[in-house]
This record gives structure tokens, C-alpha cells and sequence, in this order.
């Protein structure tokens, strides 16, 4: 147990195997939903079901656990939100794509990643970003993973004449979100440990109860086969011969490269764990971790996966070390065989913790030179951006794009790096092919 404490850095730390272990698991319960939406996403492609569910699993598992052991992050990775749709949505039944065509166009996405994560070009993008961005990431993750939480309590709807409107509160799945945000609160102010993680358990507990939680019909299950979607990617690489699958494959890689570069950023904030100059450590294993888990995802079968914002709350609760990311890697494998009881971990349950973290996330606005509006201005885009266009990779762009502007405009052109101008026309070009 102490070799575990010392390769992990517990006293350098101030962490603990407790503290660790609850992040560990918080940060599972909080985004084990994926081990169920992915699968029903990526069956509107025409993919198996069981297979993706398994392939989801897995792929999320070794890349955590690269996370954890190699580049000792508590930021868990899986199959990501928005990508997993594009992929579907937009490339299978858009454009007519088979899955196994579109699905090899990811592997060809990772294996560039991995090129350009070995050739540290990656980490260098990264800490070319100034740090009022890096911020402003940071915070607009917290505004992006409260609204999701606000809109899986049933808080916030969809309305056609205002956009976003009050939903209906008394739905009794309504009431239980808000039951599970006030009891997150309460404990929070309170200063109990693990406030965040007791908050889901209680709002779980509470649903059962009162029958808003279905409760579940077995305790063990055999894990699906893998065999129909199996090294599909790699018996259609030679599909990927065309001048529109390879928009599509650069596509997938500018998605997932800007959702992971701006969630590391952010969570890293949120946690402490940048460096005196304000950059991220290790930040090349870290990115080395979900190059691995896209080309392991894309191997079994599934879509690309990228850092979870989710481990915000593994973090919120006390997480500091890659420890954090092994138990959640851990459990992710025990996932395969005890997948009937995570039915009650619906979205009314996670919404409370979401919602929390961003708050909290939130504060990080008060580093931002707001006072300096070729600063101001851009970061601002990033914040808002990110959930009035319900994308990570969305916002970031808005405000890459303004930064040069804002800066030439302030006289200072000199003061942005090249890559930020090349980041530039390259978030324009993306912009315009992904919303043309």
C-alpha cells in the first residue's frame, strides 16, 4: 500500500487512498449513463447494441487506466458525448455512410492522433494556449455540464418561441432532480465529505423509494459479444479513399483533439494541478491516453472517446491522483458483469451532481482580465459559447477565432503565438464544413 501511495504522490498531494477511492467511484457513477446512451446512439447507425455496449466499456477502461497508472490524472475517458451522435446522425444516416466504412474513418482519426500526441505536437498546441483562454475553458465547461445537468433534471426544456423555457415542475422525475440538487447543497455548505457522491446515492435512494427509479431486474449479466463490430475498422481502412471520407476523418480528429485539449485544460485548473506557469504536467501522457483509448474504441467497436467533463466531480470530491482514475478503470471492467444494477444511475440522479460542479467550475470566471477586452472578448465567447452551441469543441473555436482579431485590433499581434493564428483559420474551416 505505500509503494501505491508513493508512485501515486498521496503526501505531495494531500490526498489519501479514502479521498481517491470515493473520487474513483463518483467520477464512475456520474458518467456511467455512456455505458447506456453510446449504445442506443450509435443502434440508430445500424451498430449491435450489446457489442457497443461492451466495446464502450472496455475502450473507457484502458484508456482511464493509461490515465491513471502512466499519466497519474484523475480524469476518466470514454466514448464521447456529440461525436457519438455526429458519427451516427450525421455520417451514417446523413450521408449514407456504412457504419464499418464510417467507423474505420475513426481509426484513421486515432492513428493521427496518436502520430501527432508522439511527435508532442499536440502538447505544444496546448501550451500555446494563453492562460485567460485556458481559464475560460475551464469555466465554460462549468456553465456546459450545468445546463446539461439542469436539462436532464427537466428543469430547463426545449421551446419553440423563447428557445429554452422552464420545464414541468411537478413531474415526479423533475421533483426527484430538484430533491437530489437541494441534499447536494445542503451537504456541500455543511463541508460533509464526499458531499457530491452521498448526494447521488441519497437522490438514487430517494427515487427507489418513491418508485421514480426503476429498480432492477437482475444483479448479474454475461457481457455482450464483441464479434459484430470486432476489427471492422480495420477491415475498411481501404474505404477510406475518398476526398469526403477524409473530411470526415479529419472531422472526428478536430472533435475529439479540441474536446480533450479544452477538458484537460479545465479540469487541471479545477484540481490545482497546473504548474507555476500555469501549464499542465505530463500533459503529453495525458493526451497519450486518449489517443489509446480512440484506437482501442475504434478496434472494438465504438465511437471516439475523449476526457469526461464528468470527472469534475471525482475532483469536487478530493481526487488529485491517477489513483482515482485506476478504481474508476476498475469499475468500468466490473460494468460488463453488473450492468442491470446501473439502471439506477438514470439522469435525474447524475443532474444534481452536474449542476454542483459547475458552479463550482464557475468560479474559475474570476481569473479572466475582464477589464482587457482583447482578452475579455474572446474568453467571453468560450464561456458562452460552449452551452448555447452544446459543444466543447464549438465554443473554444468561437473564441480562438476572435483572440487574433481582438488582439491585432489592440495592437498587440505580436503577443499571439503562430499557432494560435494557425489554430485560427483552422477553427474558421471547421466552423464552416461542420455548419454549412
Amino acid at each position: 500500500m505505500s509503494k501505491i501511495a508513493s508512485y501515486f504522490q498521496f503526501k505531495e498531494l494531500g490526498t489519501s487512498f479514502k479521498k481517491e477511492s470515493i473520487a474513483g467511484i463518483t467520477t464512475f457513477v456520474a458518467m456511467s449513463y455512456i455505458l447506456f446512451l453510446n449504445p442506443n446512439v450509435l443502434a440508430a447507425a445500424g451498430m449491435d447494441k450489446g457489442a457497443v455496449f461492451t466495446a464502450s466499456a472496455l475502450a473507457a477502461a484502458t484508456a482511464t487506466l493509461f490515465m491513471g497508472i502512466v499519466a497519474k490524472y484523475p480524469i476518466a475517458i470514454g466514448p464521447g458525448l456529440g461525436v457519438n451522435a455526429y458519427f451516427a446522425y450525421s455520417v451514417v444516416i446523413g450521408m449514407k455512410v456504412p457504419w464499418q466504412t464510417a467507423i474505420a474513418g475513426i481509426l484513421v482519426a486515432a492513428l493521427i492522433f496518436l502520430a501527432l500526441t508522439l511527435t508532442h505536437i499536440r502538447e505544444k498546441i496546448i501550451d500555446a494556449i494563453p492562460y485567460n483562454l485556458r481559464v475560460a475553458i475551464a469555466a465554460g465547461i462549468g456553465l456546459f455540464i450545468a445546463f446539461i445537468g439542469l436539462h436532464n433534471a427537466g428543469l430547463i426544456i426545449a421551446n419553440s418561441e423563447t428557445m429554452v423555457a422552464m420545464g414541468t415542475l411537478t413531474k415526479g422525475t423533475t421533483l426527484l432532480a430538484i430533491f437530489g440538487i437541494a441534499l447536494t447543497l445542503i451537504l456541500i455548505v455543511k463541508k460533509v465529505p464526499a458531499a457530491i457522491f452521498f448526494g447521488m446515492v441519497g437522490t438514487a435512494v430517494v427515487g427507489l423509494i418513491f418508485k421514480q427509479i426503476p429498480m432492477p431486474t437482475s444483479i448479474i449479466s454475461a457481457a455482450p459479444s464483441l464479434k459484430p463490430t470486432f476489427g471492422q475498422a480495420w477491415m475498411h481502412l481501404g474505404d477510406i479513399n475518398t476526398f469526403e471520407m477524409l473530411i470526415v476523418s479529419l472531422t472526428f480528429l478536430i472533435v475529439v483533439f479540441f474536446d480533450t485539449a479544452g477538458t484537460l485544460i479545465g479540469l487541471t485548473e479545477q484540481a490545482g494541478l497546473l504548474d507555476e506557469n500555469g501549464k499542465m504536467p505530463r500533459a503529453g501522457k495525458a493526451l497519450m491516453a486518449d489517443a489509446v483509448g480512440m484506437t482501442v474504441g475504434a478496434t472494438l467497436g465504438t465511437s471516439p472517446t475523449s476526457a469526461f467533463v464528468e470527472s469534475s466531480s471525482g475532483i469536487a470530491v478530493g481526487g488529485r491522483s491517477g489513483f482515482a482514475s485506476v478504481i474508476t478503470a476498475g469499475l468500468f471492467i466490473l460494468a460488463l458483469f453488473f450492468s442491470p444494477l446501473l439502471t439506477v444511475v438514470t439522469s435525474q440522479v447524475t443532474a444534481p451532481a452536474l449542476i454542483v460542479v459547475g458552479i463550482m467550475m464557475a468560479g474559475n470566471l474570476k481569473k479572466i482580465k475582464w477589464e482587457d477586452m482583447a482578452i475579455a472578448a474572446p474568453a467571453f465567447l468560450i464561456v458562452i459559447g460552449m452551452p448555447l452551441t452544446y459543444s466543447i469543441s464549438d465554443g473554444i473555436a468561437l473564441g480562438f477565432i476572435a483572440y487574433p482579431v481582438t488582439m491585432i485590433a489592440a495592437k498587440r499581434g505580436k503577443e499571439v503565438n503562430f499557432l494560435m493564428y494557425s489554430l485560427a483559420v483552422i477553427f474558421v474551416a471547421f466552423l464552416f464544413y461542420t455548419h454549412s
